[in-house]
């Protein structure tokens, strides 16, 4: 499913394509008096298992490859003939955005990544304590995967409830004053409402995909322009993005201090700046 998170935006708007975290689902609009103020079309589909996108198939694995497929499949459903339009993604939307600027150069003008890890065999960020049970099922076929991932998931999300369940998508203490803003908190509670409408059929399918197969890009054949940001308090923090902008043609780092994994809202002023310069 697509969210159209700006439906009176004018049908020549400059287009923004929003990928979500994991987990996550394209409701969630960081600070959308910003995004209002910028004139622009913001769109935000729903990977697979999360919001209004069916399941992945037990047989196939959700890749960032085939997200990244995908989200190229809607702006070519919203763009005019040679148009371009920019992306950005929000920690793991951060690969999809990047594979995509990769693998479609046609379609994507700038990107804008925001607490996006780098590689785990590059910059360590899988748990230790779930390291193991991940490299267990590397070359598992999908079902296996998906299986083995969903029985590990499903008490833990059983046992979340409420706000607890922030901390699923990296959010924690530091992140207090930010959700204390007006509208942050309540956010954040839809998008993880929506995230979770099929359970955790959308952490599976993600979690499979992007650590148990190749993301299907090479980070060289991003020509775009790339800001990056990071919150200076999070445990993503500045040696992902240092990751990225190393391994990027183009690419800026940006740190926001006292901020952890939501970063995605102050920075979001930052992130449509760059995405769609004022003329």
């Amino acid at each position: 499913m697509v969210h159209d998170l700006t439906p009176g935006a004018p049908e020549d708007a400059p287009v923004v394509l929003l990928s979500h975290a994991a987990p996550g689902s394209g409701t969630f609009d960081p600070e959308p008096a910003e995004t209002a103020s910028r004139g622009i079309r913001l769109i935000a589909p729903d990977r697979p298992g999360y919001g209004g996108s069916g399941p992945m198939g037990d047989g196939a694995f959700a890749t960032v490859e085939t997200a990244a497929d995908d989200a190229a499949a809607v702006l070519e459903s919203v763009l005019a003939p040679g148009a371009t339009a920019a992306v950005a993604g929000w920690s793991a939307g951060g690969r999809v955005a990047l594979a995509l600027a990769a693998r479609r150069p046609e379609l994507v003008s700038r990107v804008a990544v925001i607490s996006t890890p780098a590689p785990d065999e590059d910059v360590p960020w899988i748990p230790d304590e779930k390291r193991a049970g991940v490299e267990a099922l590397r070359g598992a076929p999908a079902a296996v995967a998906h299986e083995a991932l969903g029985a590990a998931f499903g008490p833990v999300l059983a046992a979340l409830t409420g706000d607890a369940r922030f901390g699923l998508v990296g959010i924690d203490e530091v992140d207090g004053p930010l959700l204390a803003e007006p509208g942050v908190a309540d956010r954040v509670r839809a998008m993880l409402d929506a995230a979770l409408a099929q359970g955790g059929a959308g952490m599976v399918a993600d979690v499979a995909g992007y650590t148990l197969q190749p993301w299907g890009f090479d980070p060289a054949d991003v020509r775009a322009s790339v800001l990056l940001g990071y919150g200076s308090a999070d445990a993503i923090g500045h040696a992902h993005g240092a990751w990225w902008q190393r391994a990027l043609p183009d690419a800026r780092l940006e740190m926001v201090p006292d901020t952890g994994h939501l970063v995605v809202v102050p920075f979001w002023d930052q992130v449509l700046a760059h995405l769609v310069p004022r003329g």
